[in-house]
């Protein structure tokens, strides 16, 4: 049966929802997981460096697509719950075709840019240039990068989560045939893997634009629009804590690395590296159920469904602050065997890194309600509180305890500090909820 946005949610109904979308961003986020997993083990430990050098570069542009679906998705859910179909179309179109033109410009720029800001961040010689030759070929993309980000939020927002689901497993399975396909057997190295995640992004982007852009039954199709100044600027406001979100998380990346490069040398930066390939899937089963949820929280929000926000709110803590307890058991369970899926060759570098993962793994019983709840203020359409808190989690309280832990406890300081960030962040999120549910009625 057809779960809709309308519908009264109970656990059950509200995991099947938005399982496709945690499968969704799963799936996504396992292109650079499989890129640097190819990397790492079949052309060496300096591209592999390289990728998790350059990548946070890459991920800021990216999540402007981020930022125009979630910011997007929640006002034209609103506007589908206060009844107007064709004007939810309309915003929806305008918006799409935005980021097909703004993708464009971007990689341009960012093709001009990428040696000068490469070796700003510290890549000298065989890095260097493995950064930007990994670089120029994911830009190329970029345009369907977005868009694939864009669809991940419309695609629930259409009640087409497991058609959405569908085309991201494809785009994940084309990137992970392709990397060993263009690394092993043919030996394209580091372009190989470049070329994979960029044929697959493609594959991720485009399809649901196709779809889209014809008749079907659907609660969205692209039609004619005009571009409309003030939705573009709701939609950035609202849509900017998810946009802050991964520029913060690109700039404490950055940190990261000087701090590690300067404490543990190129060993650091690759254990990072692995810690940050598993925490993406691991933080894509919140950051999903967050997008999973949001435009169910927007359509009721829009309707004025006082009851239901009750519920979604109700339940929607209770299974990220359970889920937080099951990954945290589990990543601290598997620490050894991923990490020596992905530098076992090394004992040294093996050792640092599952000495920082189990460390760096605690943050998980914290993070799922802050994901959760800066989403959920922007499924209110109050960008600004979400934007508030993912300002600080992500950058203020990490940038703070990244300088000072490792000051104080060395090494370890550094792996704990996203544990104290998040700590500080739960206190903000649970701050808000507080003061904000006579306003929004959720309590």
């Amino acid at each position: 049966m057809r779960i809709q946005l309308s519908d009264h949610f109970t656990y059950g109904r509200l995991i099947r929802f938005t399982l496709p979308s945690i499968v969704m961003m799963i799936f996504t986020s396992i292109y650079s997981v499989v890129d640097g997993l190819f990397v790492s083990n079949f052309v060496g430990k300096t591209p592999f460096a390289a990728i998790n050098l350059i990548m946070p570069i890459l991920i800021v542009l990216g999540a402007l697509g981020f930022m125009v679906g979630t910011g997007g998705s929640a006002i034209v859910a609103k506007t589908l719950g206060e009844g107007d179909a064709v004007r939810a179309n309309r915003y929806f179109s305008m918006l799409v075709y935005t980021t097909v033109i703004g993708g464009a410009v971007l990689a341009a720029l960012g093709e001009l840019c990428l040696r000068p800001v490469s070796a700003l961040l510290g890549a000298q010689g065989e890095m260097l240039e493995s950064c930007v030759l990994y670089g120029r070929i994911i830009l190329l993309a970029l345009p369907a990068f977005m868009l694939q980000n864009v669809f991940q939020s419309f695609m629930v927002t259409a009640e087409k989560s497991r058609l959405g689901l569908g085309v991201t497993v494809a785009a994940g399975l084309t990137n992970m045939v392709l990397d060993f396909v263009f690394i092993v057997p043919l030996q394209w190295g580091l372009a190989g893997a470049a070329v994979a995640t960029a044929i697959s992004q493609t594959v991720g982007g485009v399809v649901p634009l196709l779809y889209f852009a014809r008749p079907n039954n659907s609660l969205l199709r692209l039609t004619r629009a005009r571009p409309d100044g003030r939705i573009l600027l709701r939609t950035c406001a609202n849509g900017s804590s998810e946009l802050m979100s991964n520029i913060s998380a690109s700039v404490v990346t950055m940190l990261y690395n000087f701090q590690l490069m300067r404490l543990a040398g190129e060993d650091g930066i690759a254990a990072y590296g692995v810690v940050m390939y598993v925490n993406f899937i691991f933080a894509a089963v919140f950051i999903g159920y967050s997008i999973g949820a949001a435009p169910v929280v927007g359509y009721h929000y829009g309707a004025q469904n006082h009851a239901e926000l009750k519920n979604l709110f109700r339940r929607s803590l209770t299974l990220v602050a359970t889920s937080g307890v099951v990954m945290t058991v589990l990543a601290e369970l598997l620490a050894q065997p991923l990490t020596q899926v992905f530098v076992g060759y090394d004992a040294g570098l093996y050792a640092l890194t599952v000495r920082g993962f189990m460390l760096y793994s605690i943050s998980f019983l914290l993070s799922g309600v802050n994901i959760f709840g800066s989403a959920f203020f922007t499924a209110l359409n109050n960008g600004g509180v979400s934007a508030a808190i993912a300002f600080l989690r992500t950058l203020v309280f990490q940038v703070v305890v990244v300088l000072l832990l490792p000051a104080l406890i060395g090494l370890d300081g550094i792996w704990l500090a996203i544990v104290a960030a998040e700590l500080l962040a739960l206190a903000v999120t649970l701050f808000f909820f507080v003061i904000k549910r006579g306003q929004y009625h959720y309590v």
